[in-house]
């Protein structure tokens, strides 16, 4: 009872800070409540219908915190630094980064220079997970009993600057990093996103394809919503659990993917703290300035309860001090760190009508990375290397930390808008991008990379033009009209392009050698093979085991070959009895709520979840989908359940969605399990079925569409089945 007259008194104090600015007053949590009505639709997809933008972010938040209220805590826990209040000393080292970056003191100097109205919508946000609270006091927060208006800030910073930024492969790693760099083959994550001009469609309309490669589990996992304001504001995509709204997706007139790029965009400064009368002293040119220093101090879970920890951090003009390099302390500088505007651009990008406006938001570069391809209903196709890119002196080595010391490695503003790799309506009707190079977007008329300096763009070598990106430019570029049922067929191939590129070199090799019967036989399994993963391919199974273990070797010699696959089929026949698998029964998809709890150098968990572990004995389904280097657009990287036979997707596809922008829009999209992640909810794994098929379900747009395929419709408090 304590417990709970404690919540409604933190409730009634969120509710009273949705007073605005200049003495206005904004309407109560009942009445944004009342204002809007959250449509679930036969997937449970929540269609978010408000009179205003603030009740419509205040009905998305009640909706997000129904289907993921775990997520959405645990998100803001580790945007805040105290994610070792809740899981102990695993999360010290991130806890620290969080608080080297400073991210809550920035976070709240992001919500005070907001204008008014985004500050509006960040308070309807809060206000909305806290009414959920407040009707729900069944659930126990695990360390808030009220959401303020500045945690969503604070987790766009987290997720951008210290998941992102702070763990950029050029600043090294040492025993001060509190974070780590991960560049191996089995973590290479992803996106695939294609456009395509009236040219290539059998319609005549421009379509998109929007397919984000993410974690299924944790903090970065997505979250598919409907948003729609009688302000004119109408918007559907995905968010992240505990981010205001959707900011990838489309309108009735435009839509974007987005794909990350390594945009040169953070430096390292070697620091040198060289007056032994003085350790905050570090030289500066031919004087020295004074570090900032201070305490942070971090509450961790212990076995017998939560004990304060307390660090030092140090700061320079450069940034703080995260990292080390050849013995000397290293300052990180971020772009844009003190700026406010990531959420503006975002609800600028979202309200675009055309694509001039979808420039014109983008030209703030506010949203500092990551890959942009639109397409509209005009007809018009359009990608930007977009990036928050420091203009740098070139006679600098940009590709490690240079000298803090040497003003000359100051930072001279950023390039503009125009001055980025863009590419509009080529002559080729098509732009792809899949984490690739802007060098690459089409067969012909791509940018020049000789117009660009050359720290600006640091995709090369392999992944320039990565297994994904040349399986898109082959299905793009040998078709040559696409209906919508083509497309949607279209994003969902398993062609294996390494297959194309590698087999026959690897099979003639082993065909000049003395082979064993068993391994003669897979062989001829392989010959026969036309590259596509099926659930019952047994050579798909057999190829990519062989390549990763090839791979591993480092080797790729005609004995490495032979032993190789004699290995892959032996370690099948010890673990199916057979090497004759489907694909199928190796690779499958599974919703897990079990958890281990491995080292947090892991990257394709998130934690604090840790490991979802799988069974074997438990429910799964057989999917096709390939691992990320092997070159498909069907994506899947999957780990060994608890038995160690069957494999469990963890990440890749996550939210598919193919838009035809005509007289009407016509939309579909998919996500890889369900909206609700509650194993009691139908929607917990509605989705999967469809999803391990490469089938969509509809995405519903209008009032009207969406009353037609609501299972339930209520206000934030009200009682429902969901």
């Amino acid at each position: 009872m304590r417990h709970l007259l404690t919540l409604i008194m933190f409730v009634s104090l969120s509710i009273g800070n949705l007073a605005g600015q200049g003495g206005n007053e904004a309407p109560s949590a009942d009445a944004l409540a009342r204002s809007v009505t959250i449509y679930r639709d036969t997937y449970g997809t929540p269609h978010v219908f408000g009179k205003s933008d603030a009740s419509t972010i205040f009905g998305l938040a009640y909706a997000q915190a129904e289907d993921n209220f775990a997520q959405v805590e645990e998100d803001f826990a580790l945007a805040i630094g105290r994610g070792a209040e809740i899981y102990g000393s695993e999360l010290i080292d991130e806890d620290r980064l969080n608080r080297a970056l400073e991210v809550e003191r920035f976070a709240k100097s992001d919500y005070e220079a907001l204008d008014p109205k985004m500050r509006g919508l960040c308070d309807a946000f809060a206000a909305g997970i806290n009414f959920y609270l407040q009707h729900h006091p069944s659930v126990h927060p695990k360390l808030f009993t009220r959401i303020e208006a500045w945690y969503p800030l604070a987790f766009i910073r987290y997720s951008y600057y210290q998941i992102g930024y702070a763990r950029d492969p050029k600043l090294g790693s040492s025993p001060l990093l509190t974070s780590h760099v991960f560049d191996s083959v089995e973590f290479q994550n992803g996106s695939n996103g294609w456009v395509i001009a009236p040219s290539r469609s059998a319609t005549g309309h421009a379509m998109l394809f929007i397919d984000p490669h993410l974690p299924f589990f944790g903090r970065k996992q997505v979250y598919e919503a409907h948003i729609h304001s009688d302000e004119g504001w109408d918007f559907s995509g995905y968010a992240r659990f505990g981010f205001p709204f959707p900011y990838v997706g489309h309108n009735f007139n435009i839509g974007w993917a987005s794909t990350d790029n390594a945009a040169d965009s953070v430096d390292g400064y070697v620091e040198h703290f060289d007056d032994p009368k003085n350790p905050l002293s570090y030289r500066y040119g031919d004087s020295h300035k004074l570090a900032e220093e201070r305490t942070e101090v971090i509450r961790v879970k212990t076995s017998i309860g939560v004990e304060p920890r307390t660090f030092r951090m140090l700061k320079t003009i450069h940034g703080p001090i995260l990292t080390s390099f050849e013995g000397h302390p290293v300052a990180v500088r971020l772009p844009k760190y003190d700026s406010h505007g990531w959420l503006p651009e975002w609800y600028e990008m979202t309200h675009a009508r055309n694509l001039a406006e979808l420039k014109a938001a983008l030209s703030h570069l506010d949203m500092l990375f990551g890959n942009v391809m639109s397409a509209d209903r005009d007809g018009n196709i359009f990608y930007v290397y977009n990036a928050a890119v420091p203009r740098r002196d070139e006679q600098f080595d940009w590709s490690h930390p240079v000298d803090g010391s040497d003003p000359r490695t100051e930072w001279k503003g950023y390039y503009s808008f125009e001055k980025l790799p863009q590419l509009t309506n080529p002559a080729t009707g098509w732009i792809e991008n899949c984490n690739t190079s802007p060098f690459f977007l089409t067969s012909s008329g791509n940018p020049d990379p000789k117009d660009y300096p050359k720290y600006m763009v640091r995709e090369s070598g392999s992944a320039a033009n990565n297994p994904r990106g040349r399986a898109s430019q082959r299905i793009l570029g040998t078709s040559t009209r696409f209906s919508f049922d083509d497309w949607k067929k279209a994003v969902f191939d398993t062609h294996v392009t390494t297959a194309d590129e590698l087999l026959p070199e690897w099979l003639a090799t082993l065909r000049k050698s003395a082979m064993e019967s068993t391994v003669a036989e897979a062989v001829q399994e392989l010959e026969r093979w036309d590259h596509r993963s099926t659930a019952d391919s047994v050579a798909m199974t057999v190829f990519t085991l062989w390549d990763y273990s090839i791979w591993r070797t480092k080797a790729a010699t005609p004995e490495t070959f032979n032993q190789s696959l004699r290995g892959v089929l032996a370690d099948l026949s010890k673990q199916f009895g057979t090497w004759r698998v489907p694909y199928g029964n190796l690779n499958r998809l599974q919703r897990s709520v079990a958890y281990g709890k491995p080292p947090f150098a892991n990257p394709t968990f998130d934690p604090p979840f840790g490991s979802p572990t799988f069974d074997d004995d438990e429910s799964s389904l057989p999917i096709a989908a390939v691992p990320n280097w092997e070159g498909a657009p069907f994506t899947l990287y999957s780990v060994p359940g608890n038995q160690g036979r069957q494999r469990y997707g963890v990440h890749g596809d996550t939210y598919v969605s193919v838009v035809e922008f005509g007289a009407t829009t016509n939309a579909a999209s998919i996500m890889t399990f369900g909206e609700n992640a509650d194993p009691k909810s139908k929607h917990f794994f509605d989705q999967a079925p469809l999803f391990v098929k490469g089938e969509f379900k509809p995405s519903w747009m209008t009032l009207e569409e969406v009353k037609q395929h609501s299972e339930s419709a209520y206000h934030p408090g009200e009682e429902t089945n969901h």
